[in-house]
């Protein structure tokens, strides 16, 4: 997709200094850019002209500020810049950087507006640059919502761009040719008679000329890199255990913390009693922190083994201390609460006799990443740094400055590879109580880990989520859905735990994927209910669609079956968004839908759209004597553009497992105020025995690039429960299925 020199003149400049030897190039999005963050603390040898390439006299530096929690960003970033930049990934290194208001996410936009994403009219697409600039503005520097390839799409592969043609300047310089004479491969610049000038040779020339940001983007026939299967750049490190993640951290002096907060979430400490842990081997300090306490070691063994010995009188719940109650929260809401939006109502729903009704339910999930939470803080004079894996660094950043009154630009937070995430990150309280033990030790590098069944207990979990929807259906097809879903608010918990108040609007998540489908239902209203608060939530893989997915596709189909029709060929009929009708149809000539099945064979459909990525799953199953056995799946997704599809494949199937495995097998439940599962062994996930052969194909026939991290998983759940319907005759309300069902 080239575009020409006015993409430089009106989208973005670059300033210019020259620091000794190196040289470093980007990209911004505005006539105005951020400070280049590139430019403070350079070492000897560097240079910093923009923030997003660092060349210097020991090689190429990449930096790639959205975070990798396992899904490969560190490497699509990478190679999006590496692309136009004409060197390999063997050639460079890697760093997310620091926080910056240079990397700001603009894909953010996308989603937060009031229009459904296959809206791309005028006005629709002014008020996501209305956003956008306010995201600019506040310096949104956030990893999620499946924004990185869409963020960094295009001004990644400018910032390659710009630095490449100004090294081919720099060389012009050097050797008196004409840039016209020159090419470039393999981190140089070629001279005609095929001499080589690596690119750190022309370092210190290239800082003293203007960026040349008149460039030209490459075609996609003219691509090396992207759209080819790749080697990520981790791939090494992580197959030879060298791979260092926020738990492998390590420093002279460093002392070791563990922590035992209320496992009632945000309640209080009564009284304790620290005196068997004070004796101790190794147990060097009992420190109070917010909502429990903290212990000082010289390992993290010992530290977790006083933590258990400290006996500690807890407080009661801010929030209903059962199930059932919380459940009741949510019907309640339903009956009598305040409405917190209406984003779709069309045509006559109140006019229409409704003839199918269902309530459907999903629980609470902890996020239970296999690295559990950790960060490591030392406070200094008028300095403070950190080390952890984060999804939100300025917010952490700011965070920390407040709570040590240092001022923000001395809080260096540096980011760590992660050992998944799934949304655990976009919260930083780890680094909080890291930050309350490290004040009261100044100078002293603090590691706080969290046992696993800490990291559970005080999970910010996915909302519980309850929909009561009716719907009817005339002449063979779905005619009518009015969904009322009730929900805590993610935002709300959010803002309240970071800023001190609440959302004062709607939240979108409790209705996400459930107003904007492209479905032309000529009755169609969706009514969202914010619950009370309950206990603190949070992102969790696909957000808000993860449960209304399951929620919205379930009772279509059950309306689709009323209707005595077929669930593609009425989705087809309904279907307004020409990509996503592609979509269907890749789907079931995939699947062979229509097809014969074997004894006991049954499939389920499955269709959603969410964070701008319509994707469609078929799910097929064996209803065996032992109990119901996963056989095949079939996905198709609409990203416009696969810029890596060997990680395509693995996100997809990820997240199909993922899905799966929730859907089947997990939930969060409290007792006395607190939750019931512990660790992996009663949160489980899909096991290998399980999991069923994933066949992924990903379509490009769209000019917008959007994700795929989060959006495999919605329509998982309600194709699988399709599918168990068509071979039980019994349909799936409520997740866990195995609650319900047998699984082998």
């Amino acid at each position: 997709m080239g575009r020409a020199g006015t993409i430089a003149r009106r989208t973005f400049m670059v300033g210019s200094v020259a620091i000794l030897g190196g040289v470093a190039f980007g990209y911004y999005q505005y006539k105005r850019p951020a400070k280049n963050p590139l430019l403070d603390g350079l070492a000897e040898g560097e240079a910093a002209l923009t923030p997003y390439v660092l060349i210097n006299a020991e090689g190429i530096t990449l930096i790639t500020p959205r975070a990798d929690m396992g899904q490969g960003v560190y490497s699509v970033q990478a190679a999006l810049i590496a692309e136009e930049l004409d060197v390999e990934l063997d050639q460079i290194r890697v760093d997310p950087g620091p926080p910056s208001k240079a990397y700001y996410n603009t894909a953010l936009a996308n989603d937060a507006v009031p229009f459904p994403s296959t809206n791309q009219g005028a006005a629709a697409n002014a008020m996501r640059g209305t956003v956008d600039a306010v995201m600019k503005f506040m310096g949104m520097q956030l990893t999620g919502g499946s924004t990185t390839v869409p963020d960094g799409y295009e001004k990644l592969r400018v910032a390659g761009a710009v630095a490449r043609e100004t090294l081919k300047a720099a060389a012009a310089q050097q050797s008196g040719l004409a840039v016209t004479q020159l090419k470039t491969e393999r981190g140089a610049v070629v001279l005609p008679d095929g001499k080589r000038l690596p690119y750190q040779a022309l370092a210190a020339t290239a800082a003293q000329i203007d960026p040349i940001t008149d460039v030209t983007l490459r075609p996609t026939t003219q691509w090396r890199l992207l759209g080819k299967p790749m080697q990520r750049v981790d791939m090494v490190a992580k197959s030879t255990g060298r791979q260092t993640y926020g738990i492998d951290t390590r420093m002279d002096g460093m002392v070791h913390a563990a922590i035992r907060l209320n496992p009632r979430k945000g309640g209080e400490v009564v009284g304790f009693d620290a005196t068997t842990a004070e004796t101790m081997r190794g147990v060097r300090h009992i420190i109070p922190v917010t909502g429990g306490l903290g212990v000082i070691a010289d390992n993290t063994w010992r530290a977790f083994q006083a933590a258990d010995a400290i006996e500690i009188e807890w407080g009661p719940a801010p929030y209903p201390a059962t199930q059932d109650e919380h459940w009741q929260v949510l019907a309640d809401t339903l009956e009598t609460g305040n409405q917190d939006s209406q984003p779709r109502d069309d045509g006559d729903v109140d006019g229409v006799s409704m003839t199918v009704e269902a309530e459907y339910r999903a629980p609470y999930l902890a996020h239970a990443p296999l690295e559990p939470l950790n960060a490591t803080v030392l406070v200094g004079e008028n300095r403070v740094d950190v080390w952890t894996g984060n999804q939100i660094p300025r917010m952490t950043q700011a965070s920390v400055a407040d709570m040590t009154g240092v001022p923000v630009e001395n809080v260096h937070v540096h980011i760590l590879m992660m050992g998944g995430s799934f949304g655990h990150r976009l919260e930083d309280e780890v680094v909080k109580r890291c930050t309350e033990l490290a004040m009261a030790l100044p100078g002293t590098p603090v590691k706080l880990t969290y046992k696993r069944e800490e990291d559970t207990a005080q999970d910010y979990t996915r909302p519980i989520a309850m929909m009561r929807a009716r719907g009817a259906v005339e002449d063979g097809k779905v005619v009518a859905m009015d969904i009322r879903v009730a929900c805590p608010s993610i935002l709300d918990s959010q803002m309240g735990e970071r800023q001190g108040f609440g959302l004062p609007g709607p939240d979108s998540t409790i209705t996400q994927a459930l107003w904007d489908q492209p479905y032309a239902i000529p009755h169609y209203r969706v009514t969202g209910y914010r619950t009370p608060k309950l206990g603190p939530v949070s992102s969790w893989r696909s957000v808000g669609a993860s449960q209304n997915g399951f929620f919205h596709e379930n009772f279509l189909n059950a309306l689709i079956h009323e209707a005595r029709a077929d669930p593609i060929e009425e989705r087809l009929r309904l279907m307004t968004d020409a990509p996503s009708r592609k979509l269907l149809e890749t789907v079931a000539e995939m699947s062979g839908w229509g097809g014969s099945l074997g004894p006991g064979k049954a499939r389920g459909v499955a269709f959603s759209l969410s964070f701008g990525t319509p994707v469609a799953e078929v799910i097929e199953i064996t209803n065996t004597e032992d109990g119901i056995k996963l056989d095949k799946v079939w996905v198709a997704a609409e990203v416009g553009r696969v810029v890596d599809p060997v990680n395509f494949e693995n996100l997809v199937q990820g997240g199909v497992i993922w899905a799966l495995g929730h859907a089947i097998n997990s939930q969060i439940t409290y007792a006395d105020g607190k939750a019931e599962q512990e660790n992996f062994f009663d949160f489980e996930g899909l096991r290998n025995y399980q999991t069923p052969e994933i066949i992924v194909r990903g379509l490009e026939n769209r000019d917008r690039v959007t994700g795929i991290g989060e959006p495999p998983v919605p329509p998982a759940a309600p194709a699988l429960a399709e599918a168990i319907f068509q071979a039980t005759g019994e349909r799936p309300t409520e997740m866990p299925f195995a609650n319900s069902f047998t699984f082998v």
